[in-house]
C-alpha cells in the first residue's frame, strides 16, 4: 500500500519491547490486505458467530471481538477454529494482564486496548501477539510504539480527523497509526491518504447486525468499505 512505510526507527524500540516477527507480519498480512479491523462490540453475544462468518465472507480479514461482549471469548475461539487461515481474530478492549492470558488462551492473534499500559504491554509480548493499544497525543503514540506497538490505535478519532493524523505523520512517520472511532465510510480515503496504515470500524460497519439486524445489509456495507480501501474483490 503506497500510504505507509515500514517501521524503522520504532522497529528497532518494539523489539527492545518484545515484538515478535509474528506481531509484525499481522499488519503485513492482514491488516495490510483490506486496511480494516472489524471492532464487534455486542449487548449479547447471541449473533456473533453469524456476524463473523458474513464478514469474512465478505472479504474481511481481521476482526475484534471485545472483551465487555458477553460470550466474547467463546467467540473468538470459534472463529478461530473456523476462520483461522483466512483472517486474524483478536480481542478488543483488554485492559490488563489478566485479560491478554484470556485472550491467549481463546486463541486470538491480537489484543487491542483503550490505552497503553506498560504491563498489559510486557504481558502481551510474552504471549506473541499482535498489540494495538489506544493513544491519542504525540507522546502517548511514541510511548506506544516504544512498548512494542504492531500499530498505535489513535482513539477517538472522532475529535481529530483525518487532518490530526497527517501532522501527526509528518514528525512520526515510523509509527503506523490505525484511527478509530467514528469512522465513516465518507472518511475512510480521507484516512488513508493522511497515512494511516487501516482503520478501526465498529458501529458504521456493524450497524445492527449484532442485533439480529440484516446480514445481507452487513454484507453489503462490508463491500462498500472495503471498496473505498482498494481491497474489494
Amino acid at each position: 500500500m503506497s500510504s505507509t512505510k515500514p517501521p524503522q526507527s520504532g522497529a528497532s524500540e518494539s523489539s527492545a519491547a518484545g515484538t515478535t516477527p509474528e506481531s509484525g507480519a499481522l499488519l503485513g498480512d492482514a491488516l495490510r490486505s483490506t486496511r480494516i479491523v472489524a471492532i464487534l462490540r455486542g449487548r449479547s453475544g447471541e449473533h456473533v458467530d453469524a456476524v463473523v462468518d458474513t464478514l469474512v465472507d465478505a472479504g474481511v480479514r481481521c476482526l475484534e471481538i471485545t472483551m465487555n461482549t458477553p460470550g466474547a471469548l467463546d467467540a473468538v475461539r470459534g472463529a478461530a477454529e473456523r476462520h483461522g487461515t483466512s483472517a486474524k481474530v483478536g480481542v478488543g478492549t483488554v485492559r490488563t494482564p489478566e485479560h491478554v492470558n484470556r485472550a491467549a488462551e481463546a486463541g486470538a492473534e491480537f489484543v487491542v486496548a483503550p490505552d497503553t499500559d506498560s504491563d498489559v504491554a510486557a504481558r502481551v509480548h510474552t504471549h506473541g501477539l499482535g498489540y494495538f493499544p489506544g493513544a491519542l497525543t504525540a507522546t502517548e503514540v511514541t510511548t506506544a510504539a516504544k512498548l512494542g506497538a504492531t500499530a498505535v490505535k489513535i482513539f477517538p478519532a472522532s475529535l481529530t480527523g483525518p487532518g490530526y493524523i497527517r501532522e501527526l505523520r509528518a514528525p512520526l512517520d515510523d509509527i503506523e497509526l490505525l484511527p478509530t472511532g467514528g469512522v465513516t465510510l465518507d472518511l475512510v480515503r480521507p484516512y488513508l491518504d493522511a497515512g494511516a496504515c487501516g482503520l478501526g470500524i465498529g458501529s458504521p460497519l456493524l450497524g445492527d447486525a449484532l442485533d439480529g439486524g440484516d446480514l445481507g445489509e452487513l454484507r453489503r456495507r462490508a463491500h462498500a468499505f472495503l471498496a473505498e480501501t482498494g481491497a474489494a474483490a
